[in-house]
C-alpha cells in the first residue's frame, strides 16, 4: 500500500477511529449541499429528530435546476420549484450558509467553493455529486457522495469509507500550442480506461501539471472520476498558495497556514501503488466519438474501427457507433454540430471564458447552430463582463446566460432535442446526459467548443488562430 503521500498524511489526520467492518470513520472538513441530493437527507434527520451536527461545516447553493435564462420565480419547472424551497428552508432552519440566485457568490458548487478559498489543501471535502474530486486540485481529499452519505455527515460529520491505492499520474514536458487541461484529462482517461482508476485515488503530477494555473488543475481533478477514481488530487505550491491568499475563507495568517499546507505534501520518497508517465507532446486536442468519456481521440485521427480496438472494448464501440451514428473508419473532424455549450463545473471558471472568447472575437457562430455560454457562478459572470467577454460571445452569436449547470446533465430547461448533436465542454457524454434519450454529445475543450459553434462542424481550432 502507498505510504508518506499526500493521500495517506490526510487520510490519517482525519482518521476517527477503524469500524468493526474495515472501513475508516473519517473526519469530513467542509460538506458542500445542493438542491438536488439533499432533500431526502434532511428529511431522513427530520425523521430521526435529529439537527446538522456542524453548520459551519455545511454551505449549500443552487446548480443544478437553476434556469440559466428565466430565473423568475417561482420557476416554470413545479419541481425544480420544490427543490429551490426546499434548500431554502433546509438551509434557514440548520443555521447553514446558503448562496442563492442573486447573492452575488451563487454558482455551481465545484466553483464557489474554490473562489471563495473555502476550498484549501490537507481538507477532506464530501458532497452530493461526483465531481467533488475537483477540489482535489488544491491538495484536499474530495469525495462525492450518495444521499444517505449526505445525512451521515449532516448527522455526524463523518463517512465510513474503506481506504484506496494511490496512483501516480506523471505528465512531463511543454504542451503543444492549442492543447488544453481538458485535452490532457481526456487523453488519460482514453490511455487508463474509464474503469481504469477503480480502487484508487489519482496523485497527479509532474512538469506539465505543475505549470498548470489552479484553473486547469481543477479541470484536470474534475474529471478523475470519469476515469474510475474515487478521487484525484494535485500536491499543493506556491500556485495554489497565491490562489488562495486574501480570498474570502482563506486563512488570515497565511504564512503559517502555507508552512502546513507543505507538510502535508507527498514525500520526496512517497511510495505509491502503480505509477504510469505521459508525454505532454503526445498530445493533441481531444474529442470523445463515443458514449463513454474514454472513447476519444485526437481531432486529426479517424474513428476507431472495431478490428483497431482491444477485444474488450468492441462491444461497447458496437453501441457506440449504433447510438452516434458515426461511421467507423472517418474521421471525427467535420462532423456537423447543432449545439454548442461552453461551461459546467469542467470547464465554467473565468480562465474557460477567456480562452473561448479569444476564439470567437472576429468571427460568428454559423447559421443553424444554437451557441451558448454559461458562465460557472455569478462572481465568474461578474469577472467577465467587467472584461467585457460577454460583449466578444454576443457579438459573435453566442447566447450569454446566467450561472448554473445548464446542458451538463439538462436537470433544466437547457436541453438537446431529438438526436441532436451536441459540441460541449462538460465531463460526460453517456446516453441521454444532455436531456434527450437520444442526444448525442461530442466532450471537447471550450476552444474547441468555440471553434465548432463557428465552422458548424467539429474543427481544430487552431486553424482560427
Amino acid at each position: 500500500m502507498s505510504e508518506r503521500t499526500l493521500f495517506d498524511k490526510v487520510w490519517d489526520a482525519h482518521t476517527v477511529k477503524i469500524l468493526p467492518s474495515g472501513q475508516t470513520q473519517l473526519f469530513i472538513g467542509l460538506h458542500l449541499v445542493h438542491e438536488v441530493t439533499s432533500p431526502q437527507a434532511f428529511s431522513m434527520l427530520r425523521e430521526r429528530g435529529l439537527k446538522v451536527l456542524f453548520p459551519d461545516r455545511t454551505v449549500a447553493t443552487v446548480d443544478h435546476i437553476v434556469p440559466t435564462e428565466n430565473q423568475a420565480r417561482p420557476f416554470a419547472d413545479d419541481l425544480a420549484e420544490e427543490m429551490m424551497r426546499a434548500i431554502e428552508n433546509n438551509a434557514e432552519s440548520n443555521d447553514i450558509r446558503f448562496y442563492g440566485i442573486g447573492s452575488g457568490d451563487q454558482g455551481i458548487v465545484h466553483v464557489i467553493a474554490p473562489e471563495q478559498g473555502l476550498t484549501q489543501p490537507g481538507m477532506t471535502i464530501a458532497c452530493g455529486d461526483s465531481h467533488t474530486s475537483t477540489h482535489g486540485a488544491f491538495g484536499a481529499i474530495a469525495f462525492g457522495i450518495g444521499t444517505s452519505q449526505v445525512r451521515d455527515v449532516l448527522a455526524s460529520q463523518t463517512l465510513a469509507l474503506s481506504k484506496l491505492k494511490v496512483r501516480r499520474i506523471e505528465v512531463n514536458g511543454d504542451l503543444k500550442p492549442g492543447v488544453y487541461a481538458k485535452d490532457v484529462i481526456l487523453h488519460i482517461i482514453r490511455k487508463l480506461g474509464v474503469k481504469g482508476g477503480v480502487g484508487y485515488a489519482y496523485e497527479y503530477a509532474g512538469t506539465t501539471i505543475e505549470r498548470m494555473s489552479m484553473e486547469e488543475r481543477m479541470t484536470i481533478c474534475n474529471m478523475s472520476i470519469e476515469g474510475g477514481a474515487r478521487c484525484g488530487y494535485i500536491n499543493p505550491d506556491r500556485i495554489t498558495y497565491d490562489y488562495l491568499k486574501g480570498r474570502d475563507f482563506a486563512p488570515k495568517d497565511h504564512e503559517n497556514a502555507v508552512k502546513w499546507w507543505e507538510s502535508i505534501k507527498s514525500d520526496p520518497d512517497a511510495v505509491y501503488d502503480d505509477v504510469v508517465v505521459f508525454d505532454a507532446a503526445d498530445i493533441e486536442p481531444t474529442v470523445t466519438w463515443g458514449i463513454t468519456p474514454g472513447q476519444g481521440i485526437g481531432i486529426n485521427e479517424p474513428i476507431p474501427t472495431l478490428e483497431s480496438l482491444p477485444e474488450s472494448e468492441r462491444a461497447i464501440a458496437k453501441e457506440a457507433y449504433q447510438y452516434m451514428k458515426l461511421t467507423p473508419g472517418s474521421p471525427i473532424k467535420g462532423t456537423k454540430v447543432d449545439v454548442c455549450f461552453v461551461g459546467s463545473c469542467t470547464n465554467g471558471r473565468i480562465d474557460d471564458l477567456r480562452i473561448a472568447a479569444r476564439v470567437a472575437k472576429g468571427h460568428k457562430v454559423a447559421p443553424n447552430v444554437k451557441a451558448f455560454i454559461v458562465p460557472g457562478s455569478e462572481r465568474v459572470k461578474k469577472q467577465a463582463e467587467a472584461e467585457g467577454l460577454d460583449r466578444i460571445f454576443v457579438e459573435s452569436g453566442f447566447e450569454w446566460r446566467e450561472a448554473g449547470c445548464s446542458m451538463c446533465l439538462a436537470m433544466n430547461p437547457d436541453k438537446l432535442s431529438g438526436d441532436q448533436i451536441s459540441a460541449s465542454s462538460s465531463n460526460r457524454n453517456f446516453k441521454g446526459r444532455q436531456g434527450s434519450a437520444s442526444g448525442r454529445t461530442l466532450l471537447m475543450s471550450p476552444a474547441m467548443v468555440v471553434a465548432a459553434a463557428i465552422k458548424g462542424e467539429v474543427t481544430d481550432a487552431r486553424e482560427l488562430g
